[in-house]
């Protein structure tokens, strides 16, 4: 399987300090991932890389490669579309007037809203309605968006993404301010996803967020790959605590994994 992401020697600097460093990352097609680390790991930073928000660091010394779906060159537009990353921080760039419609068809032109100058179809219609009835918005699609949930709108984030059919979801800790009720319900959503086709990397820092059907853990510690491998190998309670510098009790109970700071 070709890969959609594809990193080798990739750096990012910000006012002369290295904040991902060196990093060689491969995820394919094929392949389910969580990439997990403390606050200030370079996680974020690694979403704005995928995002082309930021632009790697090239040292003329150092071979550096990155490369999205076998390309280090990219229409964004085209980009978008193929690699659905839903961040958090697009919550606040919607007006809290847009109605849940408006923002999953924005999924379709990359914007922040549906403008007069969007040709809306009649078959971005339908797949709005469609994608909205998966993720359980049919009910609240005239809904305003500084009137729902933020379950709610965490679904429309993902919705918008999905409506353009992308190859692969990118998700910025989508699980973050929800309470245990509602974390059950993504986890389930995100394995139902997942076992329809779609291929997921969720990055987070909570362990009980982790789906059921992601195989494989990248850690991120101080801005380079710590640790990569098969959940069941990675997942351990002596890595887990070398990655967070402190007694960590790792346990899984029916695939879900939870972590525990040792306070003895």
């Amino acid at each position: 399987m070709d890969s959609v992401i594809r990193m080798c020697n990739v750096s990012v600097v910000r006012d002369g300090s290295r904040i991902l460093d060196s990093i060689d990352l491969e995820i394919n097609g094929d392949e389910n991932v969580a990439v997990i680390g403390p606050n200030g790991s370079g996680k974020t930073t690694l979403i704005k890389l995928l995002r082309s928000d930021i632009l790697p660091y090239y040292d003329e010394n150092v071979r550096t490669e990155f490369k999205l779906f076998g390309m280090d060159r990219w229409n964004l537009f085209e980009l978008r579309s193929r690699l659905g990353i839903v961040s958090m921080d697009l919550q606040s760039a919607f007006s809290e007037t847009a109605v849940i419609r408006d923002v999953i068809l924005s999924g379709f032109f990359s914007s922040m809203d549906v403008y007069r100058n969007h040709s809306v179809t009649d078959e971005m219609r339908e797949t709005t309605e469609t994608i909205g009835k998966i993720m359980g918005l049919s009910d609240k699609m005239d809904r305003e968006i500084g009137k729902i949930s933020l379950g709610e709108m965490r679904r429309a984030l993902i919705s918008r993404a999905l409506v353009s059919g992308p190859e692969m979801l990118v998700l910025d800790e989508p699980m973050t301010g929800l309470d245990i009720s509602m974390k059950v319900k993504f986890r389930n959503m995100f394995d139902t996803l997942m076992d329809n086709g779609m291929r997921m990397v969720m990055i987070t820092h909570e362990l009980e967020d982790i789906p059921s059907g992601v195989s494989r853990v990248v850690m991120i510690k101080d801005g380079r790959i710590f640790a990569d491998g098969p959940k069941e190998e990675i997942l351990t309670s002596e890595t887990v605590s070398k990655l967070y510098d402190m007694p960590v009790n790792v346990e899984c109970r029916n695939g879900s994994y939870h972590m525990y700071g040792d306070l003895k």
